[in-house]
């Protein structure tokens, strides 16, 4: 599973990418903390089974808060434009960007998946397939399959969809088992478990090396700009 250092290398990149001008140590410091925020629910699973990649990560919560964060931003009079400014909003909408497809959505490609539409509906769905062009068999899909059941006759999808909360354990810090067992427990608390997990390390600790250089001016040019002014 993507640890939260790769959600957070993620997360600088995203962060590089959007906030702008609007940049800083402070923003950053706050989409980091937002990108780990659903982590949270896996201290959760100590009291209520499945509670990890249940509670913090479906799709649910995130649409309703976009919808909020529109109705409010978008309103006249609206509190954040006028506590924050154009700051406010581009950094709630940041934050939801990253909270949403930097951390949710990779998790939905891995392991179990996520717990999609919860608290609508119990079920785990991990998002797992291929799209592709072949030269034999023309456009290949299969994320999303529609298959006829031959007892019924009746239309069949399967959309990666998995267990419930009773049945899906996601191994984490909190819950390394669903089951004690003997000996030491091994609390493993990942940092990289792929090739592509250390490369997003390393590309994301790159794009922020890269913005402080780009954004760290010399003192000489501030006075070379100054003489040609006068």
């Amino acid at each position: 599973m993507p640890s939260s250092v790769v959600h957070g290398a993620l997360a600088a990149l995203v962060a590089v990418g959007l906030l702008g001008r609007f940049y800083d140590r402070r923003a950053l410091s706050i989409v980091l903390l937002i990108v780990v925020v659903p982590e949270v629910d896996t201290a959760f699973g100590w009291f209520m089974d499945g509670a990890h990649r249940t509670v913090l990560h479906n799709m649910v919560f995130p649409v309703v808060i976009g919808g909020l964060l529109y109705w409010e931003t978008a309103r006249e009079g609206s509190w954040i434009r006028t506590r924050w400014g154009a700051r406010g909003v581009r950094m709630v909408w940041v934050g939801l960007f990253v909270h949403t497809l930097v951390h949710i959505s990779l998790d939905w490609a891995h392991l179990s998946g996520i717990n999609l539409l919860w608290p609508l509906e119990d079920r785990f769905f991990t998002l797992d397939g291929e799209l592709a062009l072949s030269t034999t068999e023309g456009f290949v899909q299969t994320f999303v399959e529609i298959s006829r059941d031959p007892e019924t006759g009746g239309g069949v999808v399967d959309a990666g969809q998995g267990g419930t909360r009773a049945d899906t354990h996601v191994p984490n810090p909190a819950e390394p088992s669903d089951e004690p067992e003997p000996g030491p427990v091994d609390r493993r608390f990942p940092i990289a478990v792929n090739g592509w997990q250390l490369y997003l390390l390393f590309t994301g600790a790159f794009a922020l090396v890269a913005k402080r250089l780009q954004t760290a001016r010399p003192p000489e040019a501030d006075g070379g700009g100054r003489k040609e002014r006068q």
